[in-house]
């Protein structure tokens, strides 16, 4: 085929392709993880995170070249998850910055727009390293820019010379990093990348997709974020005409809502119910209505844009006493309006996984644990959602893994009205430190470098099992075997745990170590944790030795030395 041109509707079926493309196989690009552990992976990242895009996308009826763009780009940003995908939202939404200036794109406009891609991918990464996703992505742009100052404008030609030249780039990428060589593996950003630009060249070609999205996919971490609203919901007799307090955000994604749209929303509402609260601004439309049938208020408000933030409560179950508390208090928020409650100074989002972390991090004033870690990275508006929860004027973010820093980055980028500050744990043991660490009468540059020297004191070992065979760091590992893994490589395998344990914490400990704490997991009975606590203890006399339960899924111990 031959073709010069990408209108905004063929633009959205080659996302969308894309999209669908990168969910089929996100299997194979997690085996292609260095890493032989059972955590969610690069594969299971990008899906994740471009799904979060193409929900939006799929739903637009008809959008205009910048309508679609910003779909892409808000809906990935905010839906990215861990580094890879985090650096693939940056490559949309530097594509989108020069896409939506178009209502057809060409070779010098596709063109342009890679180069923006790679400029702002770069520019998120603090140290941008080679034979990353981010090299393949460079290349294809390279490559583009070559093709289109040699003249080319059939872009089936260009697209598929600009895929060939991301194929011979993406295997190079052992030869720019050694892990990879020695894995056997090429990068798995990179491959991600590739096969979301391969599903959407299908789409390109004229192949029709079903678009769809499994329960795997849709499911996101749960927050507790509510609706705002401008005004109390009065609590209501038994015999109440309308039964369900039904609450929602419309986010409306550069759709247009004006006063003729408003007003017909308004008036549907009244038609179905009473107590209607609905207030637009530039991004959204928060709504409120008592009614018998939320489905329909829910089924009219998605011809508008996408919904969040959705509550349905029976007020029938209302009991009377409570009834009675509600309809005294919005009699007197009516009266007089409701003062805000003046922020805090500070606050505290950490993450992790298992109830007893939870616990731990709670204890030492964390306002918000969002539940999440190696088996689940966060999303950026996960993180969002927690800040929202907080009212305080500077806010703490503990990521407590390397592939949620830049989430959290992101969310900060994203947040206007308080001051975010996120300290790069990269374990939860750095982020127990970082917590305590914290200093109150500090200014919170003083705390960000206390909280920041704190975690370069702590050494981290987890140990897990692995997932199938490879060779990594001189360990010829088997699947199902036991792993001890320090921050940067493997410290012992085998078939063992307390032999892999011990070696483990004997990776870990040198003659400066004071504290080994061993936070053991849910698959860990605790007389078996206190059975390596005692045995530990015999082996460094000199040292403080904690153990507590962390309740985390997938790794057995995680240890650390202080």
């Amino acid at each position: 085929m031959s073709a010069n041109t990408i209108d905004v509707a063929l633009l959205k079926k080659m996302f969308l392709s894309g999209a669908k493309n990168l969910d089929n196989n996100k299997e194979y690009i997690n085996e292609l993880n260095v890493f032989p552990v059972p955590d969610g992976d690069t594969g299971t990242n990008m899906t994740m995170t471009i799904m979060s895009a193409a929900n939006d996308v799929f739903n637009l009826e008809n959008p205009d070249m910048v309508t679609l763009c910003k779909s892409i780009s808000s809906g990935s940003l905010r839906g990215a998850r861990g580094n890879s995908g985090v650096i693939l939202s940056q490559l949309l939404r530097g594509f989108t910055k020069v896409a939506k200036g178009y209502d057809t794109l060409d070779v010098a406009i596709l063109s342009a727009a890679c180069d923006k891609a790679v400029e702002t991918a770069y520019k998120a990464v603090m140290k941008p390293k080679e034979g990353t996703i981010l090299t393949v992505a460079r290349g294809i742009a390279e490559k583009a820019a070559e093709l289109f100052e040699n003249g080319e404008e059939d872009i089936n030609a260009f697209y598929q010379a600009c895929l060939e030249h991301g194929q011979k780039v993406l295997d190079s990428t052992p030869d720019l990093l050694p892990v990879l060589k020695e894995a056997g593996v090429v990068d798995s950003g990179g491959e991600g990348l590739l096969t979301f630009l391969r599903g959407a060249y299908e789409a390109f070609c004229g192949k029709e997709i079903e678009f769809s999205m499994d329960n795997d996919t849709k499911k996101k971490a749960e927050t507790t974020r509510k609706l705002p609203t401008d005004q109390p919901v009065s609590a209501v007799p038994e015999d109440i005409k309308f039964g369900y307090c039904t609450e929602f955000i419309i986010l409306l994604e550069g759709k247009v809502f004006n006063i003729q749209m408003e007003n017909e929303f308004k008036d549907f509402l009244e038609s179905i119910g009473d107590s209607i609260v609905c207030v637009p601004d530039e991004e959204l439309v928060k709504v409120h209505v008592h009614t018998n049938d939320p489905g329909l208020a829910i089924q009219r408000a998605l011809k508008y844009g996408q919904l969040t933030n959705l509550k349905i409560d029976n007020m029938r179950l209302e009991n009377k006493e409570k009834v009675e508390k509600e309809n005294a208090k919005a009699a007197e928020t009516a009266a007089a309006p409701e003062e805000k409650e003046e922020p805090k100074e500070t606050g505290f989002i950490s993450v992790a996984a298992g109830s007893g972390f939870a616990d731990i991090f709670r204890n030492l004033g964390a306002d918000y644990v969002i539940e999440g870690g190696q088996t689940m990275n966060p999303s950026t508006e996960d993180m969002l959602n927690a800040i929202s929860q907080i009212n305080a004027k500077t806010i703490y973010i503990l990521p407590n893994n390397s592939n949620i820093i830049m989430a959290a980055n992101q969310a900060r980028d994203l947040t206007e009205d308080k001051e975010i500050i996120v300290i790069p744990t990269k374990t939860v043991p750095q982020g127990i430190s970082a917590l305590i660490s914290f200093v109150p009468e500090m200014s919170g540059a003083e705390n960000e470098a206390a909280m920041t020297e704190a975690i370069s004191l702590v050494k981290t070992g987890q140990i897990t099992y692995a997932v199938r065979d490879t060779s990594i760091d001189g360990h010829e590992i088997h699947q199902g075997d036991y792993m001890g893994l320090s921050d940067k490589s493997i410290l012992s395998n085998g078939t063992d745990l307390e032999n892999v344990f011990e070696e483990t914490v004997k990776g870990l400990v040198d003659d400066m170590t004071e504290i080994i704490s061993i936070y053991y997991g849910s698959d860990v009975k605790e007389e078996d944790a206190v059975a390596l606590k005692d045995k530990i203890a015999e082996n460094y006399p000199n040292c403080d030795i904690d153990l507590q339960n962390g309740g985390q899924p997938v790794y057995y111990y995680v240890i650390s030395a202080e």
